[in-house]
């Protein structure tokens, strides 16, 4: 018998409960001992198995508490010498019991401090790890603490009488202690000093780089930290490596265009010329300082002999916008190369560190870091920690200690570094790049550095901070210091150093000179995102026009049949289920659609014509109103399901539909930088009722209403923004058009010249469209149009939501075959538009107060005297469509009618544009809901007094008599 079942033998005879292996595994994980399995064949007190019983030892020790009972009782038995057993395994016999035969004499006084010793030890290493960064020589100036706190933590040993808070004493400086599995301190060594130890940990975790990762809740991720920070010698650069890292230095010290003309390697000449004034843009739009541009440039790694891409993205002032638009486009170019691995394409964003800690977006896109449907595989954030924003200071600028702690909440590992020690950077920068590799995971380098100028060319930095720019002025630069510290080693000289240094003035002034040649400013040579092989040379789309946008009723039928149907043998779905599908078969059948059925059918035509298709945000599988239904569940198997779309087709492009976090900001932002990457895609993002897009209002303003203008840069992505007044409340109603409408470039005054490609033109020249559908017909054309377009803008889509089941609210197969289109402006076509001159009113609208509009005015028949017209696309204005629709009915009033309030909705947009077509000879008079504050009610009664209010002035032919315009 072996000597563990011998000696479990005796355990039971003595009345102890044994546990089985895993039983121990847990326990020893819950006390925080690390156990390992040491197989059938290895003796109970060797190995693995002697340090784990070591362990329980040290832990019962400390507090018998925290052992299980059966080794409470066990230790406390051997402790007073009753362990001797005839049976138990001869390593037990031969010294005064089993502890004294491994080294944990029970001799009161002597046991008690070695154990309290080496526990003291190990809380001693572990302290440096948990919060040695709070002591680390992080701040270059050496005035400010970079956690905002100025107290040393008392268990770390800064001085030597702090030895006392472990039980330590100076005498035992020079005792050998066994170190934990937990550190690499010791590198080969399995034993030091404690002066040794202490001296390593300082070394480690007190100097010029602070770590912060503890808080990871996996083994094994901070076990591959301590052992890149910790071994001995790693931290180590050859002659050769640091005069390349001096060299970049002298290249990087020009300040805030580094990044383009270092890292992206921008052509100097053409940011030089950026600075002449008298530069004439060759572009049209607004252009944008020279600060915001992005580029995008191929390069040679010259260390790998690789071609690397390098795409800097564009991006307001509104500081950190930006991070989920990266991320997105760095989502894309993985999806488009099939790297699901993120092994092939990496996001790397910078940070300041007001920002940082201040803007809410960095938590947003933290948070998608670890979606399946958003993740990027890790992304490096380099904080360049001036340790100032703008003009305030830390401890006014955040409640964190430090302003990364918000990558705490992903377990990002967080690497501070004194920006001073361009060794410390380079070093961390490379483990950060390694972890990213390793883990695909996020992680976080704070570069603590200091701001040597003011906020801008203009500002005066000595008003707010005096002290800290006194420090500034006097402040060695990190060139020089770095610079001097290699002439003392003898690594270079100082005439090399020189040489240096007149080499690069001498490139800077070659591109200075070439710079003057240039005439004319390109801002399209600042383009972050080019689409090679869709505009022309000259970057002009190859045509204006667009075909057609329906499709054959075979294909029709197909895909009507697939979105009725189940693709996967063995699948339970919901009954309630079955039966929406059982109802879409029967559509089909009879050649209609709905709302649901129309979008399946854009969706899925473009899919096999190759073009991806993408729609994100939150409850976008089901829909928010349970209209969608394009992810099916099992309803017998967790987790099982079944996305009919990818079904369509053997060969087929992919379709992504995903529901987002509860995030609007970041998700769009996110969507916008995905749609950056190819014009090949079809990238939507709904939310979840129209008025919330309101909290990304920055993504809308600074990137999808002028992104073109200030940076030449198409993007056709579509926001579908549920919209109607249905007594919802304020917050559930309206989808606020009046601001898309506002920020639409077209001219209120200008009268257009009519051509042939008017439409295509007019649509070629604005910032976006609008458009708010009335049938599901117009709403899968205006979706397949965004995509046979020869160039790209977005598209706001004003969706409904009562109409998604409104019985008159479909359409038939005939309005979406070959040969069909999307129709700007649906006209009267009933008895009204028979006899035109008889119609005494024209009420123009758009999209669902149509069916309230056409059901009341049958209600009075009134079909022969009152014509409706509905506006499907709102901007650009379709002046040509709708001066044949004014012409038609000269002598009739002219109305808009809308259900929204008159302070919002369309009317201050459409009434100016009207009046331009009519020469301001005709009113267009105002019927629909009175100014208010709020967008809508909640009062169900309210809403439709309201209602009838409206729709009692609409068909009142005689309400406008006498008024005058």
């Amino acid at each position: 018998m072996s000597h563990l079942k011998l000696f479990a033998a005796t355990l039971r005879r003595h009345g102890f409960k044994l546990l089985e292996k895993q039983d121990i595994a847990r326990r020893a994980f819950l006390h925080g001992q690390r156990y390992v399995s040491s197989g059938t064949s290895e003796p109970f007190l060797s190995g693995s198995n002697s340090n784990y019983v070591e362990e329980m030892y040290y832990a019962w020790l400390e507090n018998p508490k925290s052992v299980h009972k059966s080794w409470d009782v066990f230790f406390r038995s051997a402790n007073a010498g009753q362990t001797r057993d005839p049976h138990l395994p001869a390593q037990l016999e031969g010294k005064a019991s089993f502890l004294q035969s491994h080294g944990l004499a029970p001799t009161p006084g002597k046991a008690e401090k070695v154990v309290e010793d080496h526990l003291a030890v190990q809380s001693l290493i572990r302290a440096y790890q948990i919060r040695g960064h709070h002591v680390a020589q992080l701040d270059p100036l050496g005035i400010l603490d970079a956690d905002l706190d100025s107290f040393i933590p008392s268990d770390l040993i800064t001085t030597i009488d702090k030895l006392g808070f472990y039980g330590l004493h100076e005498s035992d400086l020079d005792k050998v202690f066994q170190l934990p599995t937990t550190t690499f301190i010791g590198g080969n060594e399995n034993s030091l000093s404690l002066r040794e130890i202490i001296k390593r940990l300082e070394y480690t975790y007190c100097q010029h780089i602070g770590l912060e990762y503890m808080f990871i809740n996996d083994v094994e991720q901070c076990q591959w930290i301590r052992q890149k920070f910790e071994t001995p010698g790693v931290m180590k650069f050859t002659n050769e490596e640091k005069r390349t890292l001096l060299a970049r230095l002298v290249r990087s010290m020009r300040g805030r265009l580094n990044v383009l003309a270092n890292v992206i390697r921008k052509e100097l000449e053409q940011i030089f010329c950026q600075f002449d004034p008298k530069l004439e843009a060759a572009d049209e739009g607004s252009g944008d300082v020279k600060y915001h541009l992005g580029m995008y440039h191929e390069r040679i790694n010259r260390v790998t002999n690789k071609k690397i891409t390098l795409s800097l993205m564009a991006n307001p002032s509104h500081l950190e916008a930006v991070d989920p638009v990266v991320q997105g486009k760095t989502k894309a170019e993985q999806f488009y190369r099939g790297d699901t691995a993120g092994k092939k394409v990496m996001s790397i964003l910078l940070h300041g560190d007001a920002a940082f800690a201040g803007q809410g977006v960095v938590y947003e896109t933290f948070h998608l870091s670890d979606l399946p449907s958003y993740t990027t595989n890790g992304t490096i954030h380099v904080v360049v920690n001036n340790q100032i924003g703008f003009t305030t200071d830390p401890r006014m600028a955040r409640s964190s200690p430090y302003p990364t702690d918000v990558a705490r909440v992903v377990n990002a590992p967080i690497f501070h570094v004194n920006a001073d020690d361009p060794e410390a950077v380079m070093y961390v920068c490379s483990v950060a790049a390694e972890w990213r590799n390793t883990f695909n995971k996020d992680v976080v380098v704070d570069l603590v550095c200091y701001r040597r100028r003011g906020h801008n060319e203009m500002d005066e930095p000595m008003f707010t901070q005096p002290l800290m720019y006194k420090q500034i002025h006097k402040q060695v630069p990190v060139l020089k210091k770095y610079a001097d510290k290699l002439i003392a080693d003898g690594t270079v000289t100082l005439q090399e150093f020189e040489e240096e240094i007149a080499k690069y003035d001498r490139i800077c002034e070659e591109a200075y000179t070439r710079s003057k040649d240039n005439k004319i400013l390109h801002i399209k040579h600042w383009l972050d995102s080019p689409w090679p092989g869709f505009f022309n040379m000259d970057g002009e789309p190859k045509s204006m026009s667009c075909p057609p946008t329906g499709i054959s009723e075979e294909l029709l039928t197909h895909i009507g049949n697939v979105a009725s149907s189940v693709p996967v043998e063995d699948f339970k779905i919901h009954s309630g289920l079955s039966r929406i599908l059982k109802a879409r078969s029967e559509m089909t059948k009879n050649r209609v659609v709905d709302w649901a059925l129309a979008e399946y059918m854009a969706f899925g035509s473009v899919l096999k014509e190759g073009i991806h298709v993408r729609l994100s945000g939150q409850d976008v599988e089901r829909g928010t109103f349970s209209h969608r239904h394009h992810v099916l569940h099992d309803q017998e198997v967790d987790k099982r399901t079944c996305v009919p779309m990818n079904h369509l087709w053997e060969q087929q492009a992919p379709y992504t539909v995903c529901n987002s976090s509860l995030s609007e900001y970041g998700v769009l932002g996110f969507e916008l930088g995905f749609a950056m990457a190819s014009p090949n895609a079809l990238v939507c993002w709904e939310a979840q009722f129209g008025d919330f897009h309101n909290t990304a209002q920055c993504i809308i303003d600074q990137f999808i209403s002028s992104g073109q203008a200030k940076w030449v840069r198409h993007n056709g992505i579509v926001l579908l923004l549920p919209h109607g007044m249905e007594g919802m409340g304020p917050e559930h109603s309206s989808a606020r058009p009046e601001r898309f409408l506002q920020m639409s470039n077209d001219d209120s005054d200008a009268y257009p010249e009519f051509s042939e490609q008017f439409e295509v033109s007019q649509l070629y020249e604005c910032n976006w469209i609008v458009v708010n559908c009335s049938t599901p017909a117009n709403y899968f054309h205006v979706l397949r149009r965004q995509i046979l377009l020869p160039f790209r803008k977005p598209l706001i889509v004003l969706t409904p939501k009562s109409l998604l089941r409104h019985p008159e609210a479909k359409s038939s197969f005939d309005e979406m075959v070959s040969g069909t289109t999307f129709q700007r402006v649906i006209p009267e076509n009933g008895l009204a538009a028979q006899a035109p001159h008889e119609v005494k009113r024209v009420i123009f609208c758009t999209g669902k107060v149509y069916y309230d509009l056409v059901k009341e005015r049958k209600n009075q028949d009134l079909e022969k005297q009152v014509a409706i017209t509905r506006l499907e696309q709102i901007s650009p204005f379709p002046f040509d469509l709708l001066k044949e629709e004014l012409d038609k009915y000269p002598t009739a009033d002219l109305v808009w009618c809308q259900e929204e309030h008159k302070n919002s909705g369309y009317y201050d947009y459409v009434k100016p544009r009207f009046r331009t077509i009519v020469n301001h000879t005709r009113p267009i008079w105002y019927v629909g809901r009175e100014p208010a504050a709020a967008a809508a009610t909640g009062n169900k009664n309210m809403h439709l007094v309201s209602l009838r209010r409206f729709l009692d002035t609409a068909f009142n032919l005689e309400a406008f008599e006498g008024k005058t315009f």
